[in-house]
């Protein structure tokens, strides 16, 4: 009786390490952001990584991004900090490493025009053959040819008849048909 209790104990624990191991290793894995011990390089690290936009979610700011790649360039912030860079330099050394794109407000340079003036040339083009586009289509309706008087006639008729005719006749046109 006492190895069927030890067994179906160690069983029972099995079964609950096998069932918390998903939720175990989801609170293992994700870690907390590093934050610095001190709560002024903190603060300036933030007020930095809130003009710096994350390269992996584009929409977001480094400071508002938790993708990896944000931790890391932080704790990048935080280092130069630490190594007493000025702002200037931090900002200088992420745009030589990064690009004018990391920047949320990039310098209006010859490489960054397309960022400036690329959706006002969208714009523009797609308001163009837009236009081109309704014109063809306007010529193409006004293109229908009037209908004739007999046409015209026969189309008032075809209005003016009440459901049991209009019956009929499909009737008759299946039949002329088939």
């Amino acid at each position: 009786m006492m190895h069927r209790l030890n067994r179906f104990s160690l069983m029972a624990v099995l079964f609950l390490v096998v069932m918390m191991s998903p939720q175990i290793s989801f609170a293992i894995g994700k870690e907390a952001p590093l934050v610095a011990e001190d709560p002024v390089i903190e603060a300036r690290m933030l007020r930095l990584s809130e003009d710096l936009r994350c390269l992996v979610c584009q929409n977001e700011s480094i400071a508002e991004s938790r993708a990896d790649f944000s931790n890391d360039l932080r704790r990048e912030i935080r280092e130069q900090i630490k190594a007493n860079k000025t702002d200037e330099e931090i900002l200088e050394f992420m745009v030589e490493r990064y690009g004018d794109f990391v920047l949320y407000d990039p310098p209006l340079k010859a490489t960054t025009f397309f960022l400036w003036f690329g959706p006002l040339f969208l714009l523009i083009v797609g308001s163009i053959v837009l236009t081109f586009v309704l014109k063809r289509r306007r010529v193409q309706v006004e293109e229908v040819p009037e209908l004739s008087e007999t046409e015209r006639k026969q189309a008032e008729a075809l209005m003016n008849l009440d459901e049991t005719e209009k019956e009929a006749l499909s009737g008759k046109d299946k039949g002329n048909k088939e």
